[in-house]
């Protein structure tokens, strides 16, 4: 919990791009500034140095650390003013308790003040080792919107090779981000083109990028082209676009995999990278997505804190005497839950975690309420790690 005992103003900082609005509480709940200012480092530097000579310590609190409220923060610890984070999901459900339900930036600069100043163990630190999970953030970031990038151009590539030869889509399309099928679809965008190459010219094509399955892959190929003899109408336009796409996926998942050596460099260099990345299950990308939500565990009183934060919680849905059982959270950071649940998807071929998954399945419970609670149960180890600073250790599991 961050110390408020010398605080003498809590500024409460609603970010925008191109101005804030700035409301200032002192320890007794009177205000002392409710403006708005410009995002500029001067007009930070003189709202911040009048509520210091003022007031003394001024701890400078907003909703968003990165991004539009890294400025500000930056020019605070510049001053020497602490500054600390109030999360957004915390800070709408805060603003529950406070009358009004308008959503303004005034509401909302006053709300993070007083939540700062009555409620500080709702606040999350924001420590400066931290120019390396500010660039993580933003390449993760970047990773994350190239992987939706390459997850739509793949939907459409297979869209295309479903409506002009099925057959075909079911051998390329579960390999359809493969280097050696993009590349085959890069040169040959037809299945008429694709026969007309012939198979010693496909194998000798694609034997670089998949050397153990170039024969059995070309195989198959041609064996899915016999399946069908009709041209379905759209064939010669889908031959344009196939191409384009293949291309284009291509240079997606380079990109990818050049920020992946990045996001790996940065990783090592943080002191704590090799404590959530010791669990199985958890590699470069999940492991940096955990780093930059979490940090050292610090934030959360406890590890059920941490688990509601990143929405792994079941929510129990009752209507009088009528229990309809859990169902998964909708409330939480989305980004992390999905990081915990694809490193508890991972982690089946570790014994421990297989024996927990089994356990549930054993349970009753189907695939997505065992990952769930395999989830669940990883990140209260994880809490555990980061809390004891220690490496992970796989125990057999016997008890759920």
């Amino acid at each position: 919990m961050i110390d408020v005992s010398d605080i003498g103003a809590f500024l409460g900082l609603d970010v925008g791009k191109g101005e804030h609005h700035a409301t200032a509480v002192t320890p007794a709940g009177k205000k002392a500034f409710d403006k708005r200012l410009s995002s500029s480092e001067p007009k930070l530097r003189e709202v911040f140095g009048k509520l210091k000579a003022n007031h003394g310590t001024v701890l400078v609190v907003v909703d968003q650390p990165a991004s539009i409220g890294a400025l500000p923060l930056a020019v605070a610890r510049d001053m020497g003013c602490p500054v600390a984070c109030l999360p957004g999901l915390t800070m709408r459900r805060i603003a529950d308790l406070y009358p009004g339900e308008a959503k303004t930036h005034v509401r909302d600069a006053f709300v993070i003040a007083d939540a700062a100043r009555v409620m500080p163990h709702t606040l999350r630190s924001v420590g400066l080792e931290d120019e390396t999970i500010a660039e993580l953030e933003m390449i993760v970031g970047f990773d994350d919107d190239l992987a939706g990038e390459a997850t739509r151009i793949s939907n459409r590539l297979r869209g295309l090779l479903t409506q002009t030869h099925p057959h075909l889509e079911r051998v390329l399309g579960p390999r359809i981000q493969h280097l050696a099928v993009l590349t085959l679809l890069e040169r040959f965008g037809s299945p008429a083109q694709i026969r007309k190459a012939g198979r010693r010219r496909l194998v000798t094509l694609i034997r670089p990028k998949a050397p153990r399955m170039a024969e059995r892959l070309v195989d198959d190929i041609f064996t899915a082209l016999d399946e069908q003899t009709v041209i379905v109408p759209g064939t010669d336009a889908a031959a344009l676009i196939v191409p384009s796409l293949a291309g284009s996926l291509t240079a997606v998942l380079d990109q990818r995999k050049a920020l992946a050596g990045r996001i790996e460099e940065l990783l090592e260099a943080h002191p704590l990278s090799k404590v959530p990345t010791s669990m199985p299950g958890i590699g470069v990308r999940t492991g940096a997505r955990i780093l930059i939500d979490v940090g050292d565990g610090s934030s959360f009183p406890s590890a059920a804190h941490l688990a509601a934060y990143a929405g792994l919680v079941p929510a129990t849905r009752s209507s009088g005497s009528s229990i309809r059982g859990e169902q998964p959270s909708r409330r939480g950071n989305k980004q992390l839950k999905r990081a915990f649940f694809l490193s508890a998807f991972a982690a089946l071929a570790d014994p421990a975690s297989r024996t927990y998954y089994d356990k549930k399945i054993a349970q009753g419970k189907h695939h997505t309420q065992a990952l769930l609670c395999l989830a669940r149960r990883r990140a209260d180890v994880l809490s555990a790690m980061l809390r004891d600073g220690t490496f992970y250790e796989s125990r057999t599991v016997t008890s759920g």
